[in-house]
């Protein structure tokens, strides 16, 4: 059997970054006109599927209407100010380094897929000091497809010289369940994240509460009992 591999959504998942994607979208959408708080908890609930996806929650949060340009201009802004501030306060969650050990002694890899731009997904895990444990970090614009599509999964899988067949998703959104899904692979949920639908509701194939939860024999077994997909399936991936 091909050795296992642990990819991670990266948001909500691996790290806290709520505290500096909403602190950029207070510092940013008020120059273009928008009275945004950025203390609005709400707000949590757009992280996960790109800045662009995140500002646009936040339009529609504040109740005001801009055209495509000038959305484009404060995804830019945003960009930009995030770069600059991208881990001024944001975390990893409790217990990431020792899963890694325990993972790592087990003979697993571990790897990224985040609709993050690959760039700023980089600058934010180095910044953390843990860039060097993922074979793979591959972002939104990584590829020419982003999740949910299970294509997004499978090469990051591939870049990181693994078999998607022994490959099993970790995340904290429907989008992150959705991708690992249309992937085949087998999907953990967090329930720490920053889905607004409750983790459990959503059906993973294995719940946890916190990374402490997450042991390479739960895991090993899951893959065991996961159905194979078809040649069919592969080749459409």
């Amino acid at each position: 059997m091909a050795s296992p591999i642990l990819v991670f959504d990266l948001d909500g998942t691996l790290v806290d970054t709520a505290p500096d994607l909403l602190a950029t979208l207070g510092a940013v959408l008020p120059r273009h006109g928008v009275p945004v708080g950025a203390d609005d908890p709400e707000l949590r609930n757009g992280i996960g599927r790109g800045a662009r996806h995140l500002i646009e929650f936040a339009l529609r949060r504040a109740a005001v209407a801009f055209q495509d340009a000038e959305v484009a201009a404060m995804h830019r802004d945003f960009l930009v100010h995030y770069e600059a501030n991208i881990c001024v306060d944001s975390k990893l969650y409790p217990g990431l380094p020792d899963l890694f050990d325990r993972f790592e002694r087990a003979g697993w890899s571990f790897a990224v897929c985040t609709n993050k731009p690959e760039g700023l997904s980089r600058l934010l895990l180095q910044a953390l000091g843990i860039a060097h444990r993922f074979a793979a970090i591959c972002g939104g614009d990584t590829f020419a497809s982003h999740k949910p599509d299970g294509a997004h999964l499978w090469n990051t899988i591939r870049t990181a010289s693994a078999a998607p067949r022994a490959a099993v998703m970790v995340g904290d959104s429907r989008t992150d369940l959705e991708t690992a899904r249309n992937a085949r692979v087998p999907f953990v949920g967090v329930s720490f994240g920053y889905s607004p639908v409750p983790m459990a509701d959503l059906g993973p194939d294995i719940l946890i509460e916190g990374l402490d939860d997450l042991v390479p024999e739960a895991l090993a077994r899951l893959l065991k009992d996961a159905p194979m997909p078809s040649a069919a399936a592969v080749a459409a991936l």
